[in-house]
């Protein structure tokens, strides 16, 4: 017998009620056992990190996640739907780092790698009732009790065992190039979380004079344009564009000459009766020369000091001279390593000054801009001064702006892949479809190497055993199996401060 239908629905306690008859007669449970034997429809749930509570993102995304194996139940597949978890990274670092009150990298270390990774653990499933609770009230059907866990030692061998594979294939390299770094976190990421979390910020642009040496007018200086005077003491290069005209030009109040692009005279001499025009050259023809350096830091550096010359250089901004620091831009680092400048790197794991920039030593590098910009001024050195406000990439953990800067770290070797990829992606059949042929596609054809290190230390380790007397001896272990067999020991965890201990 039916119970009677009000006509007044009361949808909370609709819900209440569906929800408390599929936890008694274990609908969902009931759903996969109707379709043991049947043909597989493999579903893997993206997981999210236990270390934080549910929010409208994760819902919606569950949401869709949970219609896709529904509808495929009901066309005859068996369709599993275990829950993950997220167990390693920056957001559960950073709750162990607040319990055990350690700042940064160095504090870890001292305090222990093992100390720190068990509270890692300990803390880990913080909110997994939580997650359990509000999953079940959305109505989604999946299986909390045989879930997966990124710190289960299985989980963390497979990702081994797809890395050793690449490794055969060649596609894993190590590289000491420039990467967005947070200095909060004391790790590089990757491009794609670079671009996560981008910021309107305003920086100081400034432009200084150079004196050229072997030019053919005497006491002559390049006007030099940059956006992070804390660069400026790790200067080793100026840049020109090869086809940009160059004004060479007397300021009439001083009487010293310049150089600049000519299409950027207005900038710095609003009236033409402030400046005589000597001639006009080609980007080329300054290119070789060589001038005194800004600071005497490196004075000594080889092959330094010199007038290069790349297409990169735009007269959009600045002087048309661009400031070259090899060790902290992209650019900067391809064109001055091609032209064999060796890199310095004044800047420690926190981007605090080292001893060999003994005037701003333990300061970070950003907090040095105003102090560099006075010393400049104050030595004649800086023509220009104003501040420009541009988007710039933040730490999305940290919130703090990040610094492109060289290290070294594991790649995934991808950027020859791109036509492959393209390819595949036009065989899949995207809804909607501008996601895949707009937005995806144009995401691969830009594909960059992937860098996969962190410089952390609670996580699936990159697994590479590197022979410390000749560095080019190397060896990748692809399983648990093979690390035993290697090793002699029994490996019962693939943490850090496991490994470590392994040789």
């Amino acid at each position: 017998m039916y119970k009677p239908v009000s006509n007044r629905i009361d949808f909370p306690s609709m819900e209440e009620e569906i929800l408390a008859s599929w936890t008694r007669e274990d609908t969902f449970k009931k759903s996969l056992t109707q379709r043991q034997g049947a043909p597989e429809y493999v579903f893997y749930d993206g997981p999210p990190f236990a270390t934080g509570l549910p929010h409208y993102g994760h819902l919606l995304a569950g949401t869709i996640k949970d219609i896709v194996p529904r509808y495929q139940t009901m066309r005859g597949f068996y369709v599993k739907r275990r829950f993950g978890w997220d167990c390693h990274g920056l957001p559960i670092e950073a709750l162990a780092q607040e319990a055990l009150g350690l700042a940064g990298a160095p504090a870890i270390a001292e305090a222990g790698v093992d100390v720190f990774n068990e509270k890692c653990r300990s803390m880990v499933s913080t909110y997994v009732e939580e997650w359990r609770k509000t999953v079940t009230r959305t109505g989604r059907w999946v299986d909390f009790d045989d879930d997966y866990k990124t710190m289960d030692k299985d989980f963390m061998e497979t990702i081994w065992w797809v890395f050793s594979e690449l490794w055969k294939q060649g596609r894993i390299y190590r590289a000491h190039r420039i990467m967005p770094y947070s200095w909060k976190l004391n790790t590089p990421l990757s491009n794609f979380e670079a671009g996560r979390n981008y910021q309107n910020v305003q920086d100081p642009s400034i432009t200084v004079r150079v004196k050229l040496v072997g030019f053919d007018i005497e006491n002559a200086y390049a006007l030099v344009w940059t956006t992070t005077p804390w660069t400026l003491p790790s200067n080793l290069a100026v840049c020109v564009g090869p086809e940009i005209d160059y004004a060479i030009v007397r300021d009439i109040e001083s009487g010293v000459v310049y150089v600049l692009a000519q299409s950027r005279l207005s900038t710095y001499y609003p009236k033409p009766e402030q400046y005589e025009l000597l001639r006009t050259i080609k980007g080329t023809a300054l290119a070789g020369l060589s001038y005194e350096p800004l600071f005497d830091y490196f004075s000594g550096n080889p092959l330094s000091f010199r007038v290069l010359a790349d297409a990169f250089v735009s007269t959009e901004d600045g002087s048309g001279i661009v400031h070259m620091a090899p060790a902290y831009g992209e650019d900067d680092y391809r064109i001055c390593t091609a032209a064999g400048i060796a890199l310095v790197e004044p800047l420690d794991v926190d981007c605090k000054f080292t001893a060999q920039v003994p005037d701003y030593q333990g300061m970070f590098c950003k907090d040095a801009d105003k102090l560099i910009i006075k010393r400049l001024k104050d030595e004649g050195k800086l023509i220009h001064q104003s501040t420009i406000q541009h988007s710039y990439p933040f730490c999305e953990r940290t919130d703090t702006p990040l610094i492109y800067r060289a290290i070294d770290a594991w790649y995934v070797r991808v950027e020859d892949l791109r036509d492959e990829m393209l390819a595949n992606n036009a065989s899949v059949h995207w809804m909607p479809g501008h996601v895949g042929e707009k937005r995806f596609a144009n995401w691969l054809a830009e594909a960059k190497d992937w860098n996969i290190s962190r410089n952390r230390f609670w996580g699936s380790c990159i697994p590479v055993w590197i022979n410390e007397i000749d560095p080019q001896d190397t060896i990748c272990i692809g399983s648990v199996e093979q690390l035993e067999s290697l090793s002699g020991q029994r490996v019962t965890d693939l943490h850090k401060h496991v490994l470590d201990g392994i040789l």
